[in-house]
């Protein structure tokens, strides 16, 4: 018995170190489930239309002045649909206090750098999510900041949401936020210096603040256009979750920006040690290795290059033939329908060289392409006198929850960073607006 006992012992530790090595081997594998399929054809949007019941939704729970702590306005709309039906939607900078009828807001409101909305099953919003009343009484932010060494405010922007395991295998559930650190700095980064890409966990069914980790921190060296912040977009597939990133030089230039993408074992994306990063070939576990994703004709290449990276980056603009590819920005969305992958940005490669009006489409048949386009889906509306008071659109985000109809809920954000007060007079200008997508194969007309 001691022998068979023994026996069984040793057995088990066998395959525990056999089951170590398997996972190390997932992790790094370049060929393991890549997220294509046979399945896949060519995907752009054939036709599109506002959406005004969510539009008005978002309008409707803004206006309603019961209660003077919750959400007026904001920018950086993402959600992420929970266990029990309801939709979590997030928000960076996020105006709150009372608005006047005729749509002005009040005079100096409070506001916060980040909050959350929550919708019910129905499609309603009910409660704005932020942190404890700081000391003068307001509330603060949903994820603190913090102040840097040198006094300056460190603060956090939400970006994308998924709900995963706690931890692999588990069966608690809980929601998981990718966060952008950003420091206060000056021109050009009035909005900010990229710092950091980190994780909240959220619990459920109750939406309770655990704790914020850190996931991945560019060297404090590297210039502040070529860090790579994770998560603009992030997508659930085979057993990973894959989050999607940019470097920042549209913001130093006015171009565009390169993407990146990093994939995480669902129920890890929280554990930074966990991630894997494209660089061109395969997944790795050191960011500095990842390369920029490889788009019509791009290399893949590495950063720094002038190969690969975002449409305008090499490609199809270093052929010669004369034709422009589309460009990103730093805030573009990816989505899965079928077997394809459906990349929307805004172009940020006009023909005059600087930033367009129009959202463009790529589409790839595995995560990290290689991306194919562009498509033009369009130039979002903007809100009645929004040309004139110089606004813009911009973050289009697909919100996959909401397409039931096969089409795809594709909304954007508005804003006039030439008159901040703008946004006060008429706080339709600084609310997200919806478009309605009809998907077809590429080559199919409107």
């Amino acid at each position: 018995m001691v022998r068979r006992r023994s026996g069984t012992v040793v057995g088990a530790g066998a395959a525990g170190l056999l089951a170590l090595a398997l996972l190390a081997w997932f992790l790094t594998d370049p060929g393991h489930d890549d997220g294509g399929t046979p399945s896949c054809g060519g995907l752009r949007a054939t036709g599109w239309r506002p959406d005004d019941t969510m539009t008005r939704e978002f309008a409707r729970y803004g206006d309603d002045d019961s209660r003077t702590d919750d959400w007026t306005g904001g920018d950086g709309t993402r959600s992420v649909r929970l266990p029990d039906g309801r939709t979590l939607w997030l928000s960076a900078d996020t105006f709150l206090d009372r608005v006047h009828p005729g749509g002005q807001r009040v005079p100096h409101p409070s506001w916060v750098r980040n909050s959350a909305l929550v919708m019910s099953p129905g499609g309603r919003l009910t409660r704005t999510l932020t942190g404890p009343p700081a000391a003068d009484g307001r509330p603060s932010a949903l994820f603190p900041g913090t102040t840097g060494g040198n006094g300056g405010e460190l603060w956090r922007w939400p970006v994308q949401a998924v709900v995963e395991p706690r931890a692999p295998g588990s069966s608690e559930r809980v929601v998981r936020v990718l966060l952008w650190q950003r420091g206060s700095g000056t021109a050009p980064w009035v909005f900010g210096v990229p710092l950091a890409t980190e994780v909240a966990t959220l619990s459920l069914p109750d939406l309770r603040l655990e704790g914020v980790a850190p996931v991945h921190r560019p060297a404090a060296d590297t210039a502040p256009e070529r860090r790579v912040l994770y998560g603009t977009s992030a997508v659930r597939h085979g057993g990973w979750t894959y989050a999607y990133g940019a470097d920042e030089r549209g913001v130093r230039d006015g171009g565009p920006s390169r993407a990146y993408v990093a994939r995480v074992p669902h129920g890890a994306l929280a554990d930074g040690s966990a991630w894997r990063y494209w660089n061109g070939s395969r997944w790795v576990p050191d960011a500095a290795d990842a390369a920029p994703l490889d788009f019509d004709g791009g290399t893949g290449g590495v950063p720094g290059s002038g190969t690969g990276g975002v449409p305008g980056d090499g490609g199809r603009d270093g052929a010669g033939d004369g034709e422009r590819a589309g460009s990103a920005t730093n805030t573009y969305t990816v989505v899965r329908r079928g077997g394809t992958w459906l990349l929307l940005t805004v172009d940020a490669g006009g023909p005059d060289g600087k930033p367009s009006r129009n959202v463009v489409s790529f589409w790839s048949c595995a995560p990290h392409g290689p991306w194919h386009g562009p498509d033009t889906v369009g130039e979002p509306p903007l809100p009645p006198g929004a040309a004139e008071a110089g606004a813009s659109a911009y973050n289009p985000q697909g919100h996959a929850e909401f397409g039931g109809d096969g089409g795809l809920l594709l909304g954007y954000d508005v804003n006039v960073v030439s008159d901040p007060g703008a946004i006060h007079r008429d706080v339709e200008l600084y609310r997200p607006r919806f478009l309605r997508l009809t998907l077809g194969p590429t080559g199919s007309g409107r």
